[in-house]
């Protein structure tokens, strides 16, 4: 039996405003999930973590052993996927919501190098593609949601009425991934993390299943010299333009 997903408490949202589907897409470390997230406690929406599931698919193929010499057992991963089960718990700790994989809580596993550095296999198969974007398309069938992630504008939710593309330089986003892993006791280099965003940034862009692109209406976001009060700003903006209310 599939488990069940237990989503954040939203907070109240006026009668009068609309619930809409917020698809948030961009490169890695592009700080989409942060400002998702903190979009999503804002306005009173479930925040779903996309990047997250892929990772959570990435960590149960490591710990089988599905991985030789740096590829794949796409086969053994097949078979496996209809055991993979993905949800969002609340944590009251932090405010946020926790990733599970099986009822274990791996949020801390899953932002591991080990795993950063094998998820963008993963992410180009299709048959994992397939079965995480119907999971992410009933999470978002009754609407008010923010979702992030490299193809939520342009395949999971392409009618989402506010589609956003975040993007950074590639050196600004290896800086920040560096400062987040080591603030968490992970010691890293820069010179490794830097070639760790562009190889993710080839292939996502590259693969042939789903590649990370900007939909042709969503609106871009380059927060490379933004302030996150500036970022939160713009999101806010967008979002009461979006459902025609004034902030």
């Amino acid at each position: 039996m599939r488990e069940k997903t237990y989503l954040c408490p939203r907070k109240k949202i006026r009668k009068d405003m609309r619930k809409i589907v917020i698809a948030i897409d961009g490169h890695s470390s592009s700080g989409k999930s942060t400002m998702a997230k903190d979009l999503a406690k804002e306005i009173g929406y479930t925040y779903i973590d996309t990047g997250a599931m892929y990772r959570a698919v990435t960590l149960y193929a490591l710990r089988q052993g599905f991985f030789h010499d740096g590829k794949i057992d796409e086969e053994a991963l097949r078979a496996a996927i209809g055991q993979i089960h993905i949800s969002f718990r609340y944590d009251p700790a932090s405010g946020r919501a926790a990733t599970y994989l099986n009822g274990e809580n791996v949020e801390t596993e899953i932002r591991s190098m080990e795993v950063a550095n094998h998820v963008s296999p993963i992410a180009a198969l299709g048959f994992v593609r397939h079965a995480l974007v119907a999971q992410q398309q009933e999470m978002g069938r009754e609407k008010g949601i923010v979702m992030d992630g490299r193809d939520i504008g342009t395949v999971v939710f392409p009618h989402a009425e506010l589609k956003l593309f975040v993007t950074a330089s590639p050196e600004v986003r290896a800086q920040r991934r560096v400062d987040e892993l080591r603030a968490k006791g992970q010691e890293v280099s820069y010179e490794e993390v830097l070639e760790n965003v562009k190889r993710r940034d080839l292939i996502d862009s590259t693969r042939a299943e789903s590649p990370l692109r900007q939909a042709d209406d969503a609106l871009v976001l380059d927060n490379s010299r933004m302030t996150i009060a500036e970022q939160k700003q713009w999101l806010l903006d967008r979002f009461h333009e979006a459902i025609g209310q004034e902030d």
